[in-house]
């Protein structure tokens, strides 16, 4: 129940905008957002990388309804990525970058996916000449095929391609099946978005079942898995599974959230394990933020604490 009223609020432009022009809220969404600017979110990236994690930057925004706006965005990520390269911060892909498909294009009503494909292989041209990774995001369950055709067009010419699936869909098995092959990156999340009891599991605990279920065929196949989940069951079953099929720590990773469990992304790197950090950045942090709060009770009550602590 909770999950749902907050997914309902991340789409409801009256609470945004109690929750938007709030100024304790947005003192509080700095420990979660990297800043409004690049230079800013740069800034964070530095910081954690000194800590040993690697990083996935995301610039805010989807649902991109004009074909101006979204070759903005597409221009924000070739800047960012090169100013990350001017800084030494992408060797060896130490510092990627994360894009929503309809931020570039996907959900335009003329050549949307013609619009997205060609925009991601810019931003894809960018990273290979900075020697990083791009990885396509995967946003609602109404996406799922278009954006599964973008990465299927762009990875012929860009094979580090990473791609995303979400647990709390029905159908996610089988795509881990089918891109759990050599030089496929895969990031498997939970999903943070709402969709049919047919479509999607209602359930948390049928969404942990099905992400356990696809962790064992990601990291069973010979692609390279993302494991994006602050989940310590998860995490245990992870590293059971890897100590049990003897998979080299090097050829999959851990990734979290910036602002969530700081400690033990620093720990689970001291152990030697790839930890990647997912850090927001930009202006339009509301439905990002909403979201991550739907995705696990947990996450609630650690932004309300931060709330009370500033308060």
């Amino acid at each position: 129940m909770l999950r749902r009223v907050l997914l309902a609020a991340s789409v409801s432009g009256r609470v945004r905008r109690l929750v938007t022009t709030a100024p304790i809220t947005r003192d509080v969404v700095r420990r979660f957002v990297a800043g409004e600017t690049a230079g800013e979110a740069i800034a964070v990236v530095e910081r954690l990388l000194a800590d040993g994690l690697a990083v996935t930057l995301d610039y805010l925004g989807e649902d991109t309804t004009e074909l101006e706006h979204a070759a903005a965005v597409t221009q924000e990520y070739v800047s960012l990525i090169e100013l990350l390269h001017a800084r030494g911060l992408t060797t060896g892909g130490r510092a990627e970058v994360s894009v929503k498909p309809t931020a570039v294009g996907l959900g335009l009503p003329e050549h949307g996916e013609k619009t997205a494909a060609e925009n991601i292989t810019r931003i894809c041209s960018a990273a290979r000449a900075a020697g990083t990774t791009v990885t396509v995001d995967m946003e609602d369950h109404t996406r799922v095929e278009a954006t599964l055709r973008l990465v299927e067009h762009v990875r012929p010419d860009y094979g580090d391609l990473g791609c995303v699936v979400q647990s709390y869909l029905r159908r996610t098995p089988s795509d881990c099946q089918a891109l759990a092959v050599a030089g496929s990156r895969v990031r498997l999340c939970k999903g943070a978005y709402s969709a049919p009891d047919g479509v999607a599991f209602a359930a948390r605990s049928e969404v942990d079942r099905n992400y356990a279920r696809c962790m064992r065929i990601l990291l069973q196949g010979s692609g390279y898995p993302m494991l994006a989940t602050h989940d310590p069951r998860l995490i245990a079953i992870a590293r059971s599974r890897v100590t049990t099929i003897g998979r080299d720590p090097g050829s999959f990773e851990y990734q979290m959230l910036y602002g969530i469990r700081p400690d033990e992304q620093r720990r689970l790197a001291a152990e030697g394990s790839q930890v990647r950090v997912y850090v927001p950045y930009g202006d339009d942090w509301y439905g990002y933020l909403v979201r991550r709060l739907a995705e696990r009770p947990a996450n609630l009550a650690f932004f309300l604490r931060a709330l009370r602590s500033r308060g």
